[in-house]
């Protein structure tokens, strides 16, 4: 599903060269779960930003899901992203004068579904995270568990190939992390591909694979 080989990516400015990723190698499987773990420095958001079609990368290959991404256009690579990718960040970036409904409904609206469809999906995915008898409430009328759980929702509402996860019970105490992890492994246990970058190695064990 996901296979990086011998992929290079230097930062560079006037006066410095960073090798953030130097012949990386990372083989993804449909169904896997993997946590990509390190010190900070190592790569870890850079390979995520690439992993995600955020960024272009300077040598080596990526094929995602059987195309290569190599020389995509911006065009190409957002549609790749858009129906391949579902994100979930640290922050949950939720809209907050938005409810949970309207939330999830920002990313479907782009991917152009209609209005009846739209609907099946968000409230198939927002009971599936146990917050359907909330779809009305607004992002601060949560707890972070719960935002973080919304959050999930929307990836998942685009019904990606898998999901990038960057630091996702990184805000969160560790009953509320606790119970994301959980629903990320029952996430996958339904067959859907997750890829994490976290620094918590606790984390990092409940995953199928550690890089």
């Amino acid at each position: 599903m996901l296979t990086m080989q011998e992929l290079t990516k230097t930062y560079r400015t006037e006066l410095v060269q960073t090798h953030a990723l130097s012949n990386f190698n990372l083989q993804v499987e449909e169904g896997d779960f993997v946590a990509v773990t390190g010190p900070s420095g190592s790569g870890k958001t850079t390979f995520l930003n690439i992993a995600g079609l955020l960024e272009t990368f300077d040598q080596g290959t990526y094929n995602l899901d059987g195309e290569n991404v190599r020389g995509l256009s911006d065009k190409a690579r957002s549609r790749l992203r858009n129906e391949k990718i579902g994100f979930i960040f640290q922050s949950f970036n939720l809209i907050p004068d938005l409810d949970l409904f309207d939330n999830v409904d920002v990313p479907l609206r782009y991917r152009g579904f209609n209005s009846a469809e739209r609907k099946r999906r968000i409230e198939r995915c927002l009971e599936m995270v146990g917050l359907a008898n909330r779809m009305k409430h607004l992002p601060s009328q949560l707890s972070g568990g719960q935002q973080q759980r919304v959050a999930i929702a929307r990836a998942l509402a685009g019904e990606p190939r898998f999901l990038l996860a960057d630091e996702p019970t990184g805000n969160l105490d560790s009953k509320m992390a606790h119970s994301v992890m959980e629903l990320l492994k029952d996430i996958n246990d339904r067959g859907t591909t997750i890829v994490m970058v976290t620094h918590d190695p606790l984390l990092a064990q409940q995953a199928k694979r550690n890089i």
